[in-house]
Protein backbone atom coordinates (compact mmCIF):
# COMPACT_ATOMS: atom_id res chain seq x y z
CA UNK A 1 0.00 0.00 0.00
CA UNK A 2 1.79 3.50 -0.77
CA UNK A 3 0.06 6.61 0.78
CA UNK A 4 0.12 10.49 -0.61
CA UNK A 5 2.42 13.13 0.62
CA UNK A 6 -0.20 13.61 3.65
CA UNK A 7 0.55 10.09 4.55
CA UNK A 8 -3.39 8.83 2.95
CA UNK A 9 -3.67 5.94 1.58
CA UNK A 10 -3.53 5.46 -1.91
CA UNK A 11 -4.40 2.36 -3.70
CA UNK A 12 -2.26 1.84 -7.56
CA UNK A 13 -0.70 4.52 -9.44
CA UNK A 14 3.03 4.93 -9.54
CA UNK A 15 4.81 7.99 -8.29
CA UNK A 16 4.99 9.66 -11.46
CA UNK A 17 0.40 9.41 -11.48
CA UNK A 18 0.71 10.92 -7.94
CA UNK A 19 2.88 13.53 -8.87
CA UNK A 20 0.28 14.57 -11.22
CA UNK A 21 -2.58 13.83 -8.92
CA UNK A 22 -0.78 16.66 -6.78
CA UNK A 23 -0.99 19.09 -9.32
CA UNK A 24 -4.11 18.67 -10.07
CA UNK A 25 -5.29 18.82 -6.36
CA UNK A 26 -2.91 21.99 -5.63
CA UNK A 27 -4.52 23.87 -8.96
CA UNK A 28 -8.32 22.86 -7.01
CA UNK A 29 -6.58 24.16 -3.85
CA UNK A 30 -6.03 27.51 -4.78
CA UNK A 31 -8.34 27.34 -7.97
CA UNK A 32 -5.52 27.85 -10.35
CA UNK A 33 -5.48 26.34 -13.84
CA UNK A 34 -7.66 23.72 -15.05
CA UNK A 35 -7.62 20.73 -12.44
CA UNK A 36 -9.43 18.05 -14.72
CA UNK A 37 -7.12 18.67 -17.81
CA UNK A 38 -4.35 18.09 -15.35
CA UNK A 39 -5.81 15.21 -13.96
CA UNK A 40 -7.08 13.78 -17.97
CA UNK A 41 -2.91 14.26 -18.33
CA UNK A 42 -2.73 11.52 -15.49
CA UNK A 43 -5.37 8.95 -16.21
CA UNK A 44 -4.47 8.77 -19.96
CA UNK A 45 -1.04 7.24 -18.88
CA UNK A 46 -2.44 5.83 -16.15
CA UNK A 47 -5.84 4.64 -16.63
CA UNK A 48 -6.44 2.75 -13.54
CA UNK A 49 -5.32 5.47 -11.13
CA UNK A 50 -8.71 5.04 -8.88
CA UNK A 51 -8.17 8.28 -7.33
CA UNK A 52 -7.79 9.97 -10.37
CA UNK A 53 -11.06 9.45 -11.35
CA UNK A 54 -12.17 9.82 -7.65
CA UNK A 55 -10.78 14.01 -8.12
CA UNK A 56 -11.81 13.97 -11.61
CA UNK A 57 -15.46 13.13 -10.59
CA UNK A 58 -15.43 15.25 -7.62
CA UNK A 59 -14.59 18.65 -9.97
CA UNK A 60 -17.64 18.02 -12.06
CA UNK A 61 -19.41 17.94 -8.70
CA UNK A 62 -18.20 21.12 -7.63
CA UNK A 63 -20.11 23.18 -10.28
CA UNK A 64 -23.23 21.76 -8.43
CA UNK A 65 -25.31 22.16 -11.45
CA UNK A 66 -27.38 19.41 -13.30
CA UNK A 67 -25.02 19.69 -16.37
CA UNK A 68 -22.46 18.07 -14.23
CA UNK A 69 -24.34 14.65 -13.30
CA UNK A 70 -23.72 12.64 -16.57
CA UNK A 71 -19.83 13.44 -16.50
CA UNK A 72 -20.13 12.09 -13.06
CA UNK A 73 -22.06 8.94 -13.54
CA UNK A 74 -19.58 8.24 -16.28
CA UNK A 75 -17.32 8.17 -14.15
CA UNK A 76 -18.73 5.97 -11.83
CA UNK A 77 -19.28 3.68 -14.24
CA UNK A 78 -15.83 3.11 -14.73
CA UNK A 79 -15.22 3.46 -11.07
CA UNK A 80 -17.13 0.69 -10.62
CA UNK A 81 -15.00 -1.89 -12.26
CA UNK A 82 -12.06 -0.68 -10.68
CA UNK A 83 -13.74 -0.56 -7.08
CA UNK A 84 -11.56 -4.34 -6.62
CA UNK A 85 -8.76 -2.97 -6.62
CA UNK A 86 -9.35 0.54 -4.49
CA UNK A 87 -8.82 0.72 -1.00
CA UNK A 88 -11.67 1.12 1.81
CA UNK A 89 -11.52 5.15 1.81
CA UNK A 90 -11.50 5.10 -1.96
CA UNK A 91 -15.08 3.11 -2.31
CA UNK A 92 -16.39 5.25 0.13
CA UNK A 93 -15.36 8.21 -2.22
CA UNK A 94 -17.40 6.50 -4.89
CA UNK A 95 -20.20 6.34 -2.44
CA UNK A 96 -20.61 9.87 -2.03
CA UNK A 97 -19.89 10.78 -5.54
CA UNK A 98 -23.44 8.37 -6.28
CA UNK A 99 -25.31 10.22 -3.76
CA UNK A 100 -24.49 13.43 -5.14
CA UNK A 101 -25.48 11.97 -8.55
CA UNK A 102 -28.37 10.65 -7.08
CA UNK A 103 -29.34 14.28 -5.45
CA UNK A 104 -28.79 12.60 -2.03
CA UNK A 105 -26.29 15.55 -1.12
CA UNK A 106 -26.82 15.01 3.02
CA UNK A 107 -25.51 11.48 2.19
CA UNK A 108 -22.87 12.65 0.60
CA UNK A 109 -21.82 15.10 3.18
CA UNK A 110 -22.43 12.48 5.62
CA UNK A 111 -19.79 9.84 4.14
CA UNK A 112 -17.29 12.63 3.38
CA UNK A 113 -17.43 13.34 7.35
CA UNK A 114 -17.13 9.53 8.52
CA UNK A 115 -14.02 9.57 5.66
CA UNK A 116 -12.67 12.96 7.89
CA UNK A 117 -13.01 11.28 11.13
CA UNK A 118 -10.92 8.08 9.73
CA UNK A 119 -8.79 10.49 7.73
CA UNK A 120 -8.64 14.07 8.86
CA UNK A 121 -5.87 14.27 6.20
CA UNK A 122 -7.48 13.70 3.42
CA UNK A 123 -7.31 17.53 1.67
CA UNK A 124 -9.53 16.25 -1.33
CA UNK A 125 -12.43 15.23 1.07
CA UNK A 126 -11.77 18.20 2.92
CA UNK A 127 -11.82 20.80 0.73
CA UNK A 128 -14.84 19.18 -1.27
CA UNK A 129 -16.69 18.95 1.95
CA UNK A 130 -16.16 22.64 2.94
CA UNK A 131 -17.57 23.38 -0.46
CA UNK A 132 -20.88 21.15 -0.13
CA UNK A 133 -21.63 22.31 3.43
CA UNK A 134 -21.61 25.81 1.50
CA UNK A 135 -23.85 24.73 -1.01
CA UNK A 136 -25.90 23.43 1.38
CA UNK A 137 -26.12 26.04 4.07
CA UNK A 138 -24.44 23.75 6.82
CA UNK A 139 -22.48 26.93 8.48
CA UNK A 140 -21.95 24.84 11.67
CA UNK A 141 -20.07 22.59 9.85
CA UNK A 142 -18.07 25.28 7.89
CA UNK A 143 -16.89 26.00 11.05
CA UNK A 144 -16.57 22.93 13.07
CA UNK A 145 -15.60 20.05 10.06
CA UNK A 146 -12.26 22.11 9.52
CA UNK A 147 -12.14 22.61 13.36
CA UNK A 148 -12.23 18.68 14.05
CA UNK A 149 -9.35 17.83 11.35
CA UNK A 150 -6.84 20.43 12.22
CA UNK A 151 -5.25 19.45 15.17
CA UNK A 152 -3.81 16.73 12.72
CA UNK A 153 -2.36 18.84 11.06
CA UNK A 154 1.12 20.91 11.90
CA UNK A 155 1.50 24.57 11.22
CA UNK A 156 4.61 23.61 9.52
CA UNK A 157 2.88 20.99 6.67
CA UNK A 158 2.52 22.89 3.18
CA UNK A 159 -1.24 22.93 3.16
CA UNK A 160 -2.10 24.34 6.85
CA UNK A 161 -2.65 27.63 5.25
CA UNK A 162 -5.57 26.37 3.15
CA UNK A 163 -6.92 24.71 6.08
CA UNK A 164 -7.07 28.17 8.32
CA UNK A 165 -8.52 29.49 5.09
CA UNK A 166 -11.05 27.55 5.12
CA UNK A 167 -12.00 27.82 8.83
CA UNK A 168 -12.00 31.31 8.27
CA UNK A 169 -14.57 31.40 6.31
CA UNK A 170 -16.48 28.79 8.37
CA UNK A 171 -15.83 31.48 11.38
CA UNK A 172 -17.34 34.19 9.83
CA UNK A 173 -20.76 32.14 8.35
CA UNK A 174 -21.13 31.84 12.33
CA UNK A 175 -20.64 35.56 13.16
CA UNK A 176 -16.98 35.04 14.40
CA UNK A 177 -15.88 37.68 13.12
CA UNK A 178 -12.73 38.77 14.67
CA UNK A 179 -11.32 35.22 14.95
CA UNK A 180 -12.49 34.34 11.12
CA UNK A 181 -10.08 37.70 10.08
CA UNK A 182 -7.05 36.64 12.29
CA UNK A 183 -7.03 33.03 10.70
CA UNK A 184 -7.48 34.09 7.26
CA UNK A 185 -5.24 36.62 7.32
CA UNK A 186 -2.26 34.38 8.73
CA UNK A 187 -3.54 31.53 5.58
CA UNK A 188 -2.42 34.90 4.04
CA UNK A 189 0.83 34.81 5.50
CA UNK A 190 1.16 31.25 4.31
CA UNK A 191 -0.25 31.06 1.09
CA UNK A 192 -0.78 34.75 -0.58
CA UNK A 193 -2.58 32.95 -3.42
CA UNK A 194 -5.33 31.70 -1.54
CA UNK A 195 -8.21 32.80 -2.95
CA UNK A 196 -10.30 31.21 -0.68
CA UNK A 197 -9.02 32.93 2.46
CA UNK A 198 -8.99 36.25 1.38
CA UNK A 199 -12.58 35.86 0.66
CA UNK A 200 -12.96 35.10 3.77
CA UNK A 201 -11.86 38.50 4.89
CA UNK A 202 -13.24 40.19 2.29
CA UNK A 203 -16.59 38.20 3.76
CA UNK A 204 -15.84 39.83 7.70
CA UNK A 205 -14.94 43.46 5.82
CA UNK A 206 -18.70 43.07 4.16
CA UNK A 207 -20.26 42.18 7.01
CA UNK A 208 -18.98 44.98 9.27
CA UNK A 209 -19.56 47.44 6.95
CA UNK A 210 -15.63 48.32 6.03
CA UNK A 211 -16.29 49.36 2.31
CA UNK A 212 -13.39 51.60 2.03
CA UNK A 213 -11.03 48.75 3.75
CA UNK A 214 -12.09 46.49 1.81
CA UNK A 215 -11.95 48.16 -1.78
CA UNK A 216 -8.08 48.49 -0.64
CA UNK A 217 -7.75 45.19 0.18
CA UNK A 218 -8.73 43.64 -2.27
CA UNK A 219 -8.01 45.73 -5.39
CA UNK A 220 -4.78 46.32 -3.71
CA UNK A 221 -3.76 42.07 -3.51
CA UNK A 222 -5.47 41.47 -7.30
CA UNK A 223 -2.19 40.18 -8.56
CA UNK A 224 -2.47 37.23 -5.81
CA UNK A 225 -6.28 36.35 -6.76
CA UNK A 226 -7.05 37.96 -9.98
CA UNK A 227 -4.87 35.73 -12.22
CA UNK A 228 -5.67 34.51 -15.73
CA UNK A 229 -6.29 31.25 -14.67
CA UNK A 230 -7.72 31.48 -11.09
CA UNK A 231 -11.64 30.64 -11.91
CA UNK A 232 -12.38 31.68 -8.31
CA UNK A 233 -11.54 35.31 -9.86
CA UNK A 234 -15.14 36.48 -10.58
CA UNK A 235 -16.42 35.97 -6.73
CA UNK A 236 -13.66 38.37 -5.25
CA UNK A 237 -14.27 41.05 -8.35
CA UNK A 238 -17.98 40.87 -7.34
CA UNK A 239 -17.33 41.20 -3.43
CA UNK A 240 -15.04 44.16 -4.68
CA UNK A 241 -18.07 45.63 -6.88
CA UNK A 242 -20.29 45.10 -3.89
CA UNK A 243 -18.09 47.52 -1.62
CA UNK A 244 -18.27 50.08 -4.36
CA UNK A 245 -21.70 50.14 -4.70
CA UNK A 246 -22.26 50.17 -0.90
CA UNK A 247 -20.12 53.18 -0.86
CA UNK A 248 -22.21 54.50 -3.62
CA UNK A 249 -19.60 54.33 -6.54
CA UNK A 250 -22.18 52.99 -9.14
CA UNK A 251 -19.63 53.51 -11.95
CA UNK A 252 -17.27 51.13 -10.44
CA UNK A 253 -19.60 48.77 -9.66
CA UNK A 254 -20.78 48.79 -13.24
CA UNK A 255 -17.01 48.80 -14.72
CA UNK A 256 -15.95 46.01 -12.79
CA UNK A 257 -19.38 44.11 -13.72
CA UNK A 258 -18.06 44.48 -17.45
CA UNK A 259 -14.92 43.43 -16.72
CA UNK A 260 -14.98 40.65 -14.69
CA UNK A 261 -18.98 39.48 -14.08
CA UNK A 262 -20.63 39.72 -17.52
CA UNK A 263 -21.41 36.20 -18.62
CA UNK A 264 -19.46 34.83 -21.34
CA UNK A 265 -20.75 32.04 -23.92
CA UNK A 266 -19.45 29.21 -21.74
CA UNK A 267 -20.93 30.47 -18.13
CA UNK A 268 -21.60 28.03 -15.55
CA UNK A 269 -24.15 28.46 -12.65
CA UNK A 270 -21.84 29.67 -10.17
CA UNK A 271 -20.48 32.87 -12.68
CA UNK A 272 -24.34 33.57 -13.69
CA UNK A 273 -25.06 34.22 -10.04
CA UNK A 274 -22.82 36.73 -9.05
CA UNK A 275 -23.85 38.69 -12.07
CA UNK A 276 -27.48 38.61 -11.50
CA UNK A 277 -27.16 38.95 -7.86
CA UNK A 278 -24.97 42.89 -8.76
CA UNK A 279 -27.19 43.39 -11.43
CA UNK A 280 -30.60 42.68 -9.27
CA UNK A 281 -28.82 45.06 -6.13
CA UNK A 282 -28.21 48.04 -9.26
CA UNK A 283 -32.27 46.93 -10.13
CA UNK A 284 -33.07 47.77 -6.54
CA UNK A 285 -31.69 51.02 -6.69
CA UNK A 286 -33.57 52.13 -9.84
CA UNK A 287 -30.03 52.09 -11.65
CA UNK A 288 -30.46 51.70 -15.57
CA UNK A 289 -28.14 49.03 -16.40
CA UNK A 290 -28.87 48.99 -20.02
CA UNK A 291 -28.68 45.66 -21.94
CA UNK A 292 -26.55 44.09 -19.09
CA UNK A 293 -29.37 41.76 -18.20
CA UNK A 294 -29.60 40.09 -21.61
CA UNK A 295 -26.85 37.36 -20.99
CA UNK A 296 -27.47 36.28 -17.70
CA UNK A 297 -31.36 36.08 -18.89
CA UNK A 298 -30.65 34.30 -21.93
CA UNK A 299 -28.35 32.10 -20.01
CA UNK A 300 -31.12 31.10 -17.46
CA UNK A 301 -33.98 30.92 -20.17
CA UNK A 302 -31.96 28.49 -22.49
CA UNK A 303 -30.83 26.39 -20.03
CA UNK A 304 -32.42 23.17 -18.30
CA UNK A 305 -31.13 23.72 -14.70
CA UNK A 306 -34.40 24.36 -13.38
CA UNK A 307 -35.36 22.91 -10.31
CA UNK A 308 -32.15 21.35 -9.54
CA UNK A 309 -31.18 24.05 -6.95
CA UNK A 310 -32.50 26.22 -4.98
CA UNK A 311 -29.98 28.76 -4.64
CA UNK A 312 -29.42 28.53 -8.74
CA UNK A 313 -33.13 28.99 -9.10
CA UNK A 314 -33.57 32.27 -6.83
CA UNK A 315 -31.07 33.95 -9.37
CA UNK A 316 -32.21 32.45 -12.28
CA UNK A 317 -35.75 34.09 -11.19
CA UNK A 318 -33.76 37.97 -10.20
CA UNK A 319 -32.56 38.19 -13.98
CA UNK A 320 -35.78 36.60 -16.18
CA UNK A 321 -38.49 38.62 -13.90
CA UNK A 322 -35.80 41.93 -14.08
CA UNK A 323 -35.73 41.24 -17.79
CA UNK A 324 -39.28 40.42 -18.01
CA UNK A 325 -39.23 37.19 -19.72
CA UNK A 326 -42.26 35.18 -19.94
CA UNK A 327 -39.25 32.38 -19.22
CA UNK A 328 -39.77 33.78 -15.18
CA UNK A 329 -43.34 31.93 -15.15
CA UNK A 330 -42.08 28.43 -16.25
CA UNK A 331 -38.88 28.93 -13.92
CA UNK A 332 -41.90 28.70 -11.05
CA UNK A 333 -43.80 25.77 -12.23
CA UNK A 334 -40.58 24.05 -12.41
CA UNK A 335 -39.57 24.99 -8.97
CA UNK A 336 -42.78 24.12 -7.59
CA UNK A 337 -42.34 20.77 -9.28
CA UNK A 338 -39.25 20.16 -7.81
CA UNK A 339 -40.43 21.02 -4.16
CA UNK A 340 -42.55 18.45 -4.18
CA UNK A 341 -39.31 15.40 -4.57
CA UNK A 342 -37.57 13.33 -1.68
CA UNK A 343 -33.88 14.65 -3.09
CA UNK A 344 -32.05 16.85 -0.55
CA UNK A 345 -33.17 20.40 -3.41
CA UNK A 346 -37.00 18.91 -2.34
CA UNK A 347 -36.64 20.29 0.88
CA UNK A 348 -34.61 23.61 0.27
CA UNK A 349 -36.98 24.58 -2.00
CA UNK A 350 -39.91 23.77 -0.16
CA UNK A 351 -38.25 25.31 2.87
CA UNK A 352 -36.55 28.54 1.11
CA UNK A 353 -36.53 28.44 -2.60
CA UNK A 354 -40.34 28.54 -3.10
CA UNK A 355 -41.62 31.20 -1.52
CA UNK A 356 -38.54 33.44 -2.21
CA UNK A 357 -39.23 33.01 -6.04
CA UNK A 358 -42.90 33.64 -5.46
CA UNK A 359 -41.28 37.02 -3.47
CA UNK A 360 -39.84 37.49 -6.28
CA UNK A 361 -41.84 37.76 -8.91
CA UNK A 362 -44.34 39.54 -7.14
CA UNK A 363 -42.03 42.18 -6.80
CA UNK A 364 -41.77 42.19 -10.23
CA UNK A 365 -45.18 42.86 -10.90
CA UNK A 366 -45.34 45.03 -8.64
CA UNK A 367 -47.24 43.76 -5.77
CA UNK A 368 -45.06 44.43 -3.00
CA UNK A 369 -46.95 43.45 0.03
CA UNK A 370 -46.95 40.00 -0.79
CA UNK A 371 -43.18 39.91 -1.99
CA UNK A 372 -42.96 41.27 2.03
CA UNK A 373 -45.19 38.60 3.54
CA UNK A 374 -43.25 36.07 1.43
CA UNK A 375 -39.77 37.14 2.51
CA UNK A 376 -40.61 38.03 6.06
CA UNK A 377 -40.76 34.21 7.56
CA UNK A 378 -37.79 32.79 5.26
CA UNK A 379 -35.29 35.42 5.12
CA UNK A 380 -33.87 34.00 8.52
CA UNK A 381 -33.78 30.60 7.57
CA UNK A 382 -33.07 30.71 3.91
CA UNK A 383 -29.62 29.31 4.82
CA UNK A 384 -30.79 26.46 3.96
CA UNK A 385 -30.67 26.69 0.34
CA UNK A 386 -26.71 27.48 0.53
CA UNK A 387 -24.82 30.74 0.02
CA UNK A 388 -23.06 33.36 2.26
CA UNK A 389 -24.67 36.14 4.39
CA UNK A 390 -23.80 38.00 1.73
CA UNK A 391 -25.35 36.16 -1.03
CA UNK A 392 -28.50 35.74 0.69
CA UNK A 393 -28.63 39.48 1.47
CA UNK A 394 -30.26 40.24 -1.50
CA UNK A 395 -33.31 39.04 0.54
CA UNK A 396 -32.79 41.54 2.82
CA UNK A 397 -32.26 44.46 0.78
CA UNK A 398 -35.54 43.02 -1.22
CA UNK A 399 -37.68 43.27 1.48
CA UNK A 400 -36.82 46.61 2.31
CA UNK A 401 -37.15 47.64 -1.08
CA UNK A 402 -40.49 46.25 -1.45
CA UNK A 403 -41.46 47.35 1.86
CA UNK A 404 -40.62 51.07 0.56
CA UNK A 405 -41.64 50.92 -2.67
CA UNK A 406 -44.97 49.81 -0.86
CA UNK A 407 -45.46 52.76 1.45
CA UNK A 408 -44.90 50.77 4.56
CA UNK A 409 -43.39 53.15 6.27
CA UNK A 410 -43.93 51.48 9.64
CA UNK A 411 -41.68 47.88 8.55
CA UNK A 412 -39.53 49.81 6.18
CA UNK A 413 -38.47 52.12 8.98
CA UNK A 414 -38.16 48.68 11.30
CA UNK A 415 -36.27 47.13 9.03
CA UNK A 416 -34.03 50.42 8.12
CA UNK A 417 -33.07 50.50 11.86
CA UNK A 418 -32.42 46.50 12.01
CA UNK A 419 -29.52 46.97 9.14
CA UNK A 420 -28.54 50.35 10.56
CA UNK A 421 -27.61 48.51 13.71
CA UNK A 422 -25.18 46.20 11.83
CA UNK A 423 -23.52 48.39 9.48
CA UNK A 424 -24.22 51.61 11.38
CA UNK A 425 -21.12 53.07 8.66
CA UNK A 426 -22.44 51.81 5.95
CA UNK A 427 -23.60 54.73 3.22
CA UNK A 428 -26.28 52.30 1.40
CA UNK A 429 -28.17 51.82 4.91
CA UNK A 430 -27.78 54.68 5.74
CA UNK A 431 -29.40 56.08 2.45
CA UNK A 432 -32.43 53.17 3.41
CA UNK A 433 -33.09 54.58 6.54
CA UNK A 434 -33.64 58.16 5.10
CA UNK A 435 -35.85 56.83 2.67
CA UNK A 436 -38.07 54.95 5.23
CA UNK A 437 -37.80 58.10 7.64
CA UNK A 438 -38.95 60.39 4.27
CA UNK A 439 -41.86 58.16 3.41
Amino acid sequence: MTVDRRGVPVSGGDGKSQDGYERALAAFNIYRGDPIALIDEVLGEAPDFVMGHIFRAYMCAGLWERSAVAEIKAGLKRLKALAPLANERERAHMGALADWAAGDWLGMRMRLGRILVEHPRDLLALQFCHLADFFNGDRDNLRDRIARALPAWAPEDESYGLLLGMHAFGLEECGDYGRAEVAGRRALELEPDDCWARHAVAHVMEMAGRQEEGIFFMQGSASHWAQDDNVFSFHNWWHTALFHLDQGDVQGALELYDQSLRPGADAVQLGLLDASALLWRLHLQGEDVGSRWQAPADHYENSDEAGFYAFNDMHAMLALVASGREAAAARLSAVEQAAKGKKTNAAMEREAGLPVVRAIAAFGRGDYGACVDLLLPVRYRAHIFGGSHAQRDVLHRTLIEAALRGGDKAMATALSHERLALKPECPFSRALGARAEAL
